[in-house]
């Protein structure tokens, strides 16, 4: 799994003017939770990047005044009006305690139903999952090769070890839908 790493430091002071006055440094506030301890620190917007801006799943190492910590991102707060990233919440994996992630779903194969002419429509892209630290992965793969024309492979398809999918199970994840093309071909060939 990519491992990305922040070096931050402790928070002392809290409240909404030392919050502003992070921000004119250009640091952002975050929060780690999960562990022993909830852990306040700070660390530069800039190093944020790699794991805001990406649709992939990224596990991060907070570097706190010599301290290590092993974390996900849990969550984020961005200015409404300037999109800035205003705040940092990070849950720490710690070894025998299940976290709930969100990971990224990648399809692969190509679908008999768009062989035949159809469309494939992808309406989901991520799954929540809950799982042991050791047990997280990048993405979870699913194979669409026997998806057929206006099919549906949904949550309750998706089988992986270790984990407790925690979508419905009656939610589709991607289809095959027929296209216009395809509709007034078969539309003419009845009408033969």
């Amino acid at each position: 799994m990519k491992t990305i790493t922040i070096e931050g430091q402790l928070r002392t002071e809290m409240g909404k003017k030392a919050t502003r006055q992070l921000r004119s440094h250009e640091l952002v506030p975050g929060v780690i939770y999960g562990g022993a301890q909830e852990i306040n620190f700070a660390a530069p917007v800039k190093a944020f990047k790699p794991i805001v801006y990406t649709g992939e799943f990224i596990q991060t190492e907070i570097k706190i005044d010599g301290q290590n910590y092993v974390c996900i991102l849990k969550d984020l707060q961005f200015d409404k009006v300037s999109d800035q990233l205003l705040h940092v919440d990070f849950l720490e994996l710690v070894g025998d305690k299940k976290v709930v992630a969100t990971l990224p779903l990648h399809l692969t194969g190509t679908s008999v139903g768009v062989k035949a002419g159809g469309k494939l429509v992808v309406k989901m892209k991520s799954l929540k999952v809950k799982a042991l630290p050791s047990d997280l992965r990048e993405s979870i793969t699913v194979d669409i090769t026997n998806l057929e024309l206006n099919g549906n492979i949904r949550v309750e398809d998706v089988k992986v070890e270790n984990m407790e999918i925690l979508n419905s199970p009656r939610i589709p994840i991607a289809s095959v839908v027929m296209t216009r093309q395809l509709k007034q071909e078969e539309s003419t060939e009845k009408k033969k």
